[in-house]
């Protein structure tokens, strides 16, 4: 697992809202092959590196230079987990989806649509607040070893 840096937090919210669009094509068509390539961005983005995420170019070259520029910036360790949370409910949709249980599939893809929209509109990140949850009440995470 790489450490990433810290970064803009207008990213990850143009990032959700990228997200939040996939997964609504994914309820509206049912189109599950899209859902597992979300999927495998989630699990990039958790797994590996929060660079890998092809969102987060197109914030970084044709958006960011167009902004106010910040200081403002945000630990990589929340997004990553966020995105490992994103990684859970895409599978579970996906596998949904491809094996007919179309039902489970709708809801996973739902419950991950709320929290890419949550994220993208509002800036509340769920994974972002569960790992902070986790970190504050789970001691082996607190502190790396």
């Amino acid at each position: 697992m790489s450490k990433d840096s810290p970064v803009d937090p207008r990213g990850p919210r143009f990032s959700a809202w990228m997200t939040t669009v996939i997964l609504a094509v994914v309820l509206l068509t049912g189109w599950w092959r899209l859902l597992a390539a979300q999927t495998v961005l989630f699990a990039m983005c958790a797994f590996i590196s929060l660079k890998l995420n092809p969102w987060g170019h197109v914030y970084r070259y044709a958006i960011q230079p167009r902004l106010i520029p910040t200081t403002e910036r945000e630990e990589a360790g929340p997004l990553r987990f966020a995105q490992g949370v994103g990684f859970v409910f895409a599978l579970i949709g996906t596998l949904g989806y491809a094996t007919g249980l179309t039902t489970l599939g709708m809801v996973a893809t739902g419950l991950a649509l709320v929290a890419a929209l949550l994220n993208a509109s509002l800036g509340l990140c769920l994974g972002c607040e569960m790992y902070l949850l986790l970190r504050r009440h789970v001691p082996a995470l607190a502190r790396p070893q």
